[in-house]
């Protein structure tokens, strides 16, 4: 309930428009109250109730209204408080995405769930009913989870998924709902618990447990394989690219082509940029050091490579053109011819005056 106080208030400027129109819809009562000379007559028609006792910290000043935002922080989640049972947890995409990596890392340093009980509720046929054994987790000891409440089971790595994503269609079993089929499990090959786990190294669960791995490890962190460069390394990689820049500037100048038929290393002729490379290696100890031992990430001489410097120059020609036209008078001409491939090249040329006067 808010306090008639609220409404005397200067409202802010950048109120929402709901907290506006409740103004509006309170204010004509909030002026009749106010109006009223009666005051003690009101307090013994409306009581209100007794104050509390003054506490030792001041209160501070009055909100303006509820508060719509819920403030999130790595202080406000209590680990011991988090669910084990996978039946009545909440899912990852539940939590607040500022929260998300803490509640992974709680669970996994938790492990799986795994309760051992002296027997377990059966279920199925009644000629044949089945139950689920606490043997499997001696076999699935990383991943395989067990809920009482829902006498189901579960894979802790793929909790970490959302299970709303297309990519984890039909796998939600052993996330949201759980998996009760024990017949499926003790029978071979066709082993539901093997099917989930996958043949290939890249299979869903396989993926799964990765990225668990992958968030604990976290000497592997994208800030720390970068701070682990040391001064020589990006020396090195700064004067491999360089070298591809002065390449490109110098073909591009001499209006030459870059690329030949084969690049092959087996290739007599392997176009003007690697050919000059290797020019440049053959004089140049440095360079041959530097570029003939460069990863194969980072030799910064692909064809997009000297396509992407290719067009820092063009970029960087325009503007500089562009500049120097400013508002004077120029013209365009354009010219086509066919080669003996057939194919019309055109030509295009800017003439302007720049400012020495000179065309």
């Amino acid at each position: 309930m808010r306090k008639i106080d609220h409404f005397f208030k200067r409202k802010r400027a950048s109120c929402s428009q709901d907290d506006y129109d409740d103004a509006q819809t309170f204010l004509p009562l909030a002026a009749d109250l106010a109006a009223t000379s009666n005051i003690e007559a009101l307090i013994s028609e409306n009581p209100s109730p007794e104050p509390p006792p003054p506490s030792e910290n001041p209160p501070g000043p009055l909100p303006s209204g509820p508060s719509r935002f819920q403030k999130i922080g790595s202080n406000e989640i209590d680990i011991s408080s988090l669910e084990r049972d996978p039946g009545l947890r909440k899912q990852i995409c539940d939590y607040h995405v500022n929260e998300r990596d803490q509640i992974r890392r709680a669970y996994i340093r938790f492990g799986p769930y795994q309760p051992i009980q002296n027997s377990y509720p059966k279920s199925g046929p009644e000629h044949h009913r089945r139950s689920f054994q606490s043997t499997w987790f001696k076999v699935f000891p990383s991943w395989l989870e067990y809920s009482p409440s829902m006498d189901a089971a579960f894979c802790l790595p793929f909790f970490f998924n959302n299970p709303s994503s297309s990519r984890y269609s039909g796998k939600n079993a052993f996330t949201v709902g759980g998996f009760d089929n024990w017949k499926k499990v003790k029978d071979g090959k066709n082993c539901a618990f093997l099917n989930h786990e996958g043949k290939h190294v890249n299979s869903i669960h396989n993926l799964a447990e990765r990225s668990c791995e992958d968030l604990m490890n976290q000497s592997q962190h994208i800030q720390r394989v970068v701070g682990n460069f040391t001064s020589e390394q990006i020396k090195n990689n700064q004067f491999r690219l360089k070298v591809s820049i002065d390449i490109v500037r110098w073909l591009t100048f001499q209006g030459c082509a870059f690329r030949g038929r084969d690049e092959s290393l087996s290739s007599i002729n392997r176009g003007n940029f690697l050919e000059m490379l290797s020019f440049l290696c053959s004089y140049n100890e440095k360079v041959a050091d530097v570029v003939g031992k460069a990863p194969k990430n980072a030799s910064y001489t692909s064809s997009m490579i000297q396509k992407e410097i290719l067009h820092v120059y063009s970029i960087r020609v325009k503007n500089a053109i562009r500049e120097e036209i400013g508002d004077g008078k120029y013209c365009v001409i354009v010219d086509e011819a066919r080669d003996e491939s057939k194919r019309e090249q055109m030509s295009i040329i800017l003439r302007f005056v720049d400012g020495d006067g000179f065309v």
